[in-house]
């Protein structure tokens, strides 16, 4: 598909009464949005196929829409440091914060440099931007030790003290998505989780709450990685 079909396609989907409910639903509040779901914007993802180029023109449009499926259609290999910081600068809110994070991000040879660089920053959604980075990273790389994810916990501590409420739930779900990657991160996880309750702040306390009530089930999936270590035959 061109650039001028897929615009085309978008506003064929157009629906004003879907961005007033996500807003007041899902707390989504975009710019320039034409009210398209997910749902429809996967299915358009799969009709177009992976094509970075045409993923940065619909960037460019300044859809809200059109940028949502950059992050479905966009090559990680093509991603650079350039593009990934034109676009964290842009995010308004935690749906496509987390579509690029997810999608594009994580599976990028930059996720680690950006979750140690994001991990600092003032602004919301770039800082929540790390953090949903760390927690996709969890599953996007299935064979690195234990060692490189135990990096991560510092960090985590020194943001669960950030009371806004997308970094907070970012903290939080990298927390929980470390434990869920094996056995021993799920034992490391908790034990953070019960130093965190110990820095009486209250998000602090929140996060780690939270995370133990997961992790601290007998039910809980564990996704076993590196598989040739926690997943014999």
């Amino acid at each position: 598909m061109t650039y001028q079909e897929v615009i085309e396609e978008l506003y064929d989907l157009e629906d004003q009464e879907k961005v007033i409910f996500k807003a007041r639903k899902f707390g989504i509040i975009s710019k320039n949005s034409l009210g398209v779901y997910h749902k429809d914007l996967k299915e358009l993802a799969k009709n177009i196929g992976k094509n970075s180029e045409l993923g940065i023109q619909l960037f460019d449009s300044g859809i809200y829409e059109a940028r949502i499926l950059c992050s479905k259609i966009f090559h990680p290999k093509d991603l650079n440091e350039n593009l990934m910081e034109k676009w964290v600068r842009t995010f308004e809110n935690w749906e496509i914060c987390d579509s690029f994070c997810m999608g594009v991000f994580a599976k990028s040879n930059l996720a680690l440099t950006k979750i140690l660089e994001w991990s600092t920053r003032e602004e919301e959604f770039q800082k929540r931007a790390a953090f949903a980075i760390m927690a996709a990273y969890c599953m996007a790389d299935k064979t690195s030790d234990n060692l490189l994810f135990q990096q991560f916990f510092p960090m985590i501590i020194d943001a669960s003290n950030d009371d806004r409420f997308y970094v907070k739930k970012a903290v939080n779900w990298a927390l929980r998505n470390i434990g869920k990657r094996n056995i021993d991160l799920r034992q490391d996880a908790i034990k953070v989780a019960n130093k965190m309750i110990q820095l009486e702040h209250k998000s602090a306390i929140w996060i780690a709450k939270n995370a133990l009530k997961e992790l601290q089930k007998e039910s809980v999936r564990s996704s076993d990685y590196p598989r040739n270590i926690y997943r014999t035959p």
